[in-house]
């Protein structure tokens, strides 16, 4: 493809990734965000999200004069849409931030132009949302101006990689629309490139989601069984998926992310009669935090006076800094609600309110210490001076990840999100 401007709308956990891929393959690129403060970091060569290597691209990006940031967007031959669409109190789409975006753009399309939507959105959102906004521009949808939906499919951690080598969808308002998509992404993906409609797209990108959700609530749902059949619910997996046609996902103390949590309401928001099974999967993973804080609660039962807990972890998932939609903000407010004394200790993320120098210090007074996401450093704990620090040496491992024999043979009592006593 000849072009080599692009214009990507939205700077977060996609839009800037994308934006410096782009950038480093020889495109122009010009990043837009609202936040005033990722704009002015970028420009500088810096990142405001955690994410391995991103920083380097961004800089070398940045350095070349091919990635610039702007809270406008400049004319272009190509328009990526990567704006979160986060959910209502009502559990459907907040569709504001892409039709805002779309509305952005209009002004700056010329004939012959490409727009992506990236962002995860409702089956519909490209035929009826982006392209009644994209014809006040005058172009002919399809013809003149070439349209569709190819969204991300990368893991937190490893954005960069996945980017260049898993396979992508393109879905196009027509096939013309989705072939020059192809050709565009085509410039960094090593992998295989699927074409297909617009709505297909969406609802597989949905339905990649909602798998691993459901799958995840089938765990937790056993988690739940064994505690109640006085059972190791990790023993039932392991053997279990010794099955050659069997793979048990893994329980813990619930379901986060802009993906797997939001996702799947998205399918039940268009088809509330049919969506049963991945409404109840929602509600089982909904339902974790909730379920730990009664564990909890039954642990510090005979310990009198107000409680402590020390919870090890805060964002979705391990070995990151990102925090949408994750359980343990729920987990927390519950054991705060209950007048319990919650400190919490992440390394990934700057708390405001919980400023620790270490895990000793973070389990100073502690009644019971809560593993709650297994970011990799907390894998080898300082057992012995966490056992001197705390008030009450007990420990309740929400995801199997700690020693279970060290722990006991410094003291502690161990409990295990899944399993009876």
């Amino acid at each position: 493809m000849g072009n080599k401007k692009l214009c990507v709308v939205g700077l977060g956990y996609i839009g800037l990734p994308t934006s410096a891929m782009f950038a480093t393959h020889g495109y122009q690129v010009y990043g837009v965000d609202v936040n005033k403060r990722v704009v002015d970091a970028l420009n500088d060569g810096k990142v405001v999200i955690e994410e391995p290597y991103l920083d380097i691209l961004v800089q070398a990006a940045v350095r070349s004069g091919h990635l610039k940031a702007d809270t406008k967007p400049h004319e272009a031959d190509a328009f990526i849409i990567a704006v979160p669409t986060p959910m209502n109190e009502d559990k459907t789409a907040d569709m504001r931030y892409v039709i805002s975006a779309s509305e952005m753009i209009v002004p700056y399309l010329k004939k012959g132009d490409i727009v992506i939507l990236e962002s995860t959105s409702p089956t519909g959102t490209v035929e009826n949302i982006l392209v009644p906004i994209l014809e006040k521009s005058g172009l002919k949808i399809g013809e003149e101006l070439f349209v569709g939906h190819s969204p991300e499919r990368v893991l937190p951690g490893k954005i960069l990689w996945e980017l260049v080598n898993n396979d992508r969808i393109v879905g196009g308002v027509n096939r013309e629309s989705a072939k020059k998509i192809r050709d565009l992404y085509k410039i960094f993906v090593n992998a295989e490139i699927f074409l297909t409609t617009a709505t297909t797209a969406e609802m597989c990108k949905m339905m990649e989601n909602t798998y691993r959700d459901v799958n995840i609530a089938l765990a937790n749902e056993l988690a739940k069984i064994c505690e109640k059949t006085g059972i190791n619910a990790w023993d039932v997996i392991e053997f279990a998926n010794k099955h050659p046609r069997v793979n048990l996902h893994q329980p813990g103390p619930g379901v986060g992310g802009h993906c797997l949590a939001v996702d799947p309401w998205f399918i039940v928001e268009k088809n509330p009669e049919l969506a049963k099974i991945i409404r109840l999967s929602r509600e089982t993973n909904e339902s974790m935090p909730e379920f730990v804080s009664q564990k909890i609660n039954g642990i510090l039962e005979d310990i009198k006076g107000v409680n402590t807990v020390t919870i090890l972890g805060i964002t979705y998932k391990p070995n990151i800094d990102d925090m949408r939609e994750s359980p343990i903000t729920e987990l927390v407010e519950l054991l705060e609600k209950q007048n319990i004394n919650v400190k919490i200790y992440d390394p990934h993320v700057d708390l405001e309110k919980h400023q620790y120098s270490s895990i000793v210090e973070a389990t100073s007074g502690s009644d019971l210490l809560v593993l709650a996401v297994n970011h990799d450093i907390f894998k080898n704990l300082p057992l012995g001076e966490i056992s001197k620090a705390m008030k009450h040496k007990n420990i309740l491992d929400t995801r199997n990840f700690l020693d279970e024999e060290k722990i006991k043979d410094e003291g502690f009592n161990y409990y295990l999100l899944g399993k009876g006593e």
